[in-house]
């Protein structure tokens, strides 16, 4: 690389900065803002500032260039952690792949042409039991060009009967097999994950539908590796990529026992995970799955055949029903990391996903999230751009040992078949599930909209229900799942009685000393879908005679803790003596004469909801 002239470096007028000033800085805003204790050394701050993930790994809040990294190779060398394609084949963006699983075949022509004609490279179809019936698929292609759309199938159980269907399609529309491009779906593991039984899908039967395409179908695969079952059963992201590894050498085993090559075995594959709004979570994730898969190769003999075939999907798991149109948001900056990431198809879930079928607006902004991404934002014409960043070479890295280290105990235990029998695979996501399900609880991990500035007042857009995905196996998760049961409940006592549960907020002084709490509780009560109503003032009797006109049964004080030293107590004997059945109280928990409860930051907000739910008789 060339070095500029000294008189032509950027930052030539400003003298170097060093790791120690940084840390002297940091320290020192850190101690004002409460988190350093006033004697701590500054080489303390880094710990302080640092968080952990859900697969223990530790980000820092600086990397420079003494982070410790590896090689990364180029795009389309291995170990293909910069792109499985060419700089130049990547840098023609990824195919825009979208979802259709309405059982009307006709709606869902309409929806398959209207994503075609605007955007859409390829198509994904749910058939069978959770989406279309498999003689609708007729129908339901009705005047797509097959030798110019991929097709995949996904089609659970009746996965055999679905590529036969396909095949016919094929046959009676005289489709050169040289043309037809996409995935047949085979995933016996994947099936056996989501219902618990092998016996719908042997594994032993993805080897005929494979031999089949690697002899006649140049251009279509037959299995598909989805390993999005894992990150909706709560999994972490090394748990999703070592599942999906361990799932994809069990392929290879199957299909290279069936007769095929290495290399046509692993041609057959093409790997689907979930994209978050955790960005530089989700494009370290598709950089370590294309490593880990590079290093299968490496050690089958064949580091050449290791380029990972990827199809990103935006994650079903973080999508909410309440205050929907939030998702729109995730899912752009998942879409986003996808594409940086290096995927080589995108699937971007419509924002009502969680209320049923998606109508055409909502089909139509999950298309232009992707055109906007690849036209606008110009996005695909640049290959892992993240790359080089020692942030994001050191996540990828620790990640891929991550789950590397999760795939070699999942072979240990006789591989995927045998770890998902044995209940070795479930009890690792439930118990990341239950350390998610605590941070969501006490929001540390925010869901906006829902957790945090929930909308009451909001009125959800009404969706023909989805068919039901198959169940029996691991559990679907939902981030806000918590806290919308807790609005349902609510919603259901305000459909029942006429009224919305509500709290009366005692806000004790002038705004300046009780808003910041005001707010606080009011933000935290609307979470579960309670109400509030406020009164203001000094005088006891003032507040609970403002309480009786509220018609609410239960009172939360908010104040500064100097003027709860001097008015709780008061207060709460006057709110008790005018008939609040309960009063809780905007801080942190101290003991006030007539106090029961405490809302403040960090407390577990589901289980703060759920006791004034019981305080408000409000149905469970």
């Amino acid at each position: 690389m060339t070095v500029p002239p000294e008189d032509m470096r950027l930052a030539a007028d400003f003298p170097a900065a060093t790791l120690e000033e940084w840390r002297l800085l940091a320290h020192s805003v850190a101690r004002k803002a409460g988190l350093a204790d006033e004697d701590s050394e500054p080489g303390t701050v880094e710990d302080l500032l640092s968080t952990t993930t859900y697969d223990g790994l530790r980000i820092a809040p600086l990397y420079t260039a003494d982070t410790e990294t590896v090689p990364t190779g180029l795009p389309g060398m291995f170990p293909y952690t910069r792109d499985s394609r060419t700089a130049g084949a990547a840098a023609t963006g990824w195919d825009v792949r979208q979802r259709h699983a309405d059982p009307d075949p006709k709606a869902t022509n309409a929806a398959v042409l209207a994503d075609l004609e605007n955007g859409a490279t390829s198509l994904w179809l749910v058939l069978g039991d959770s989406g279309i019936p498999l003689d609708g698929l007729p129908a339901a292609l009705d005047g797509v060009h097959l030798d110019l759309a991929g097709v995949v199938l996904d089609a659970g159980g009746q996965s055999l009967a679905a590529t036969e269907a396909w095949f016919d399609l094929l046959d009676a529309r005289g489709v050169p097999a040289g043309e037809v491009a996409g995935n047949l779906g085979l995933d016996p593991l994947g099936l056996r994950a989501a219902t618990g039984t092998p016996t719908e899908l042997p594994l032993t039967s993805v080897a005929g539908a494979a031999a089949r395409c690697a002899a006649d179908f140049p251009r279509l695969r037959a299995v598909t590796v989805d390993a999005t079952g894992y990150h909706d059963a709560g999994g972490s992201d090394a748990e999703e990529l070592g599942c999906a590894v361990a799932t994809g050498l069990a392929y290879l085993r199957t299909l290279t026992d069936g007769g095929l090559g290495l290399a046509e075995a692993f041609d057959q594959l093409e790997f689907r995970y979930a994209a978050t709004a955790d960005q530089f979570g989700t494009i370290a994730k598709l950089r370590a799955a294309r490593r880990l898969w590079a290093r299968v190769a490496q050690v089958c003999g064949l580091p050449a055949a290791g380029g990972q075939r990827q199809h990103a999907v935006t994650s079903a798991a973080m999508m909410t029903a309440r205050d929907p149109w939030v998702n729109m948001l995730r899912t752009t900056v998942a879409c986003f990391a996808a594409g940086v990431g290096g995927a080589g198809a995108v699937t971007v879930q419509p924002f009502d996903l969680s209320l049923g079928l998606p109508d055409a607006l909502a089909r139509r902004v999950a298309r232009n999230i992707q055109s906007l991404l690849l036209d606008e934002a110009n996005v695909g014409r640049v290959v892992d751009p993240a790359g080089g960043s020692w942030y994001v070479e050191r996540r990828t890295e620790e990640l891929a040992r991550a789950a590397w280290d999760w795939f070699t105990e999942i072979e240990r235990a006789g591989g995927m078949a045998a770890a998902l029998d044995s209940g070795l695979v479930a009890d690792r996501l439930a118990a990341t599930w239950r350390r998610r399900a605590d941070n969501l609880a006490h929001r540390r991990d925010p869901i906006t909209g829902v957790s945090e500035f929930p909308n009451l007042d909001e009125q959800l857009p009404v969706r023909e229900p989805a068919p039901s995905p198959p169940s029996g196996g691991l559990p679907r998760h939902r981030y806000a799942e918590q806290f919308e049961r807790l609005r349902d409940r609510a919603d259901a006592h305000r459909t029942a009685t006429g009224d919305r549960p509500t709290v009366f907020l005692a806000a004790l002084g002038p705004p300046a000393v009780h808003s910041a709490r005001t707010g606080f509780a009011a933000n935290l009560l609307a979470a579960g879908g309670i109400a509030t109503v406020t009164g203001t003032g000094d005088d006891p009797a003032t507040l609970a005679a403002e309480f009786t006109a509220s018609g609410a049964t239960v009172a939360c004080l908010c104040s500064s803790d100097k003027l709860y030293a001097e008015s709780a107590g008061p207060v709460a004997a006057a709110l008790t003596a005018a008939g609040a059945v309960r009063v809780w109280l905007a801080g942190r928990p101290k003991d006030y004469p007539g106090v029961t409860g405490h809302l403040y930051a960090g407390c577990d907000a589901v289980e703060v909801l759920t006791e004034l739910l019981r305080d408000l008789e409000v149905a469970g």
